[in-house]
C-alpha cells in the first residue's frame, strides 16, 4: 500500500518537474524570439516621418497663423504608423529628436544590439514664450511605436526598453553600458499647405527636413470647388 502511494507521489513529482521545465523552456524561447526581433529592428539605417499641413488659417487682426499638421511616422521596416494630428498657434514648427550613439568599438564590431544608433522622434513644438506649445510624439519609458515588434509589447520587450530609457537619460549609466552620447536636436521649418515635408533622422547623426510639392492628383480640383 505504502509502496503504491510512494510510486504515485514520485510520478506526480516527475510530471510536475516536467511541466515546470516545459514552461521554463517555452518562456526562454519566447524571450529569445523577442530578443531576435528587437535586434533586427535596431539594424535600421535611418528613421523617417512625413508631415502635411491639413488646415491653415490666419487671424486678420493679429496676422497669426493657426496650423494643423498630420504627422505620419514610419517604423523601422518602412510600415506607416498611426498618424497623429497637432494644431499649433503659428506655422514655424520644430521637431525634437533623440539619437543615442554607442561607442565606436561596438559599431566597428557590428555588435548586435549596439552596432547602430537608436533614433526617436520625441515631440513637436512651437516656441512662443509662455505660450509655447508642444505635443509628445514618443513618451519616455515606453516601447517606441517605430521599434515595436507587435501592437502589444510583452513583458520582456518592455523590460528591454525600460533599461534603454534609464541608460539613455542618465549620464552615469550611459558610460557603464557603452553609450557614447545621447543627442537631442530640434530643427524646424515654416510649414505651409501644398507641400510634403519629410523628416529624416540619420543614424550617424543629424536630422534633415526635405520638401516636395504635393502631387497634382492629390490637390483639390479648383474647377469643381
Amino acid at each position: 500500500m505504502l509502496t503504491g502511494i510512494k510510486k504515485a507521489l514520485q510520478k506526480i513529482i516527475i510530471l510536475a518537474a516536467l511541466f515546470f521545465l516545459f514552461i521554463g523552456a517555452f518562456k526562454f524561447f519566447q524571450e529569445f524570439m523577442t530578443f531576435r526581433k528587437i535586434v533586427q529592428n535596431l539594424k535600421a539605417e535611418s528613421r523617417l516621418a512625413e508631415v502635411l499641413v491639413v488646415d491653415s488659417s490666419v487671424d486678420e487682426y493679429t496676422r497669426r497663423y493657426t496650423t494643423t499638421i498630420k504627422f505620419l511616422e514610419y517604423g523601422v521596416k518602412g510600415q506607416p504608423l498611426k498618424p497623429k494630428y497637432f494644431t499649433f498657434n503659428g506655422n514655424q514648427i520644430q521637431f525634437q529628436t533623440l539619437v543615442v550613439r554607442f561607442d565606436d568599438k561596438y559599431v566597428e564590431e557590428g555588435h548586435r544590439m549596439k552596432g547602430k544608433s537608436i533614433a526617436l522622434f520625441m515631440k513637436a513644438f512651437v516656441l512662443n514664450g509662455k505660450n509655447t506649445q508642444e505635443f509628445v510624439i514618443t513618451p519616455r519609458d515606453v516601447v517606441p511605436d517605430g521599434y515595436r515588434i507587435s501592437d502589444a509589447p510583452n513583458r520582456f520587450e518592455k523590460e528591454i526598453w525600460s533599461r534603454f530609457w534609464r541608460y539613455a537619460l542618465d549620464p552615469t549609466e550611459r558610460t557603464r553600458v557603452g553609450i557614447k552620447n545621447a543627442q537631442l536636436e530640434a530643427p524646424g521649418s515654416v510649414f505651409v499647405p501644398g507641400t510634403i515635408y519629410t523628416l529624416i533622422i540619420e543614424h550617424r547623426g543629424g536630422i534633415r527636413i526635405d520638401t516636395r510639392p504635393i502631387p497634382e492628383i492629390l490637390k483639390p480640383d479648383s474647377a469643381n470647388s
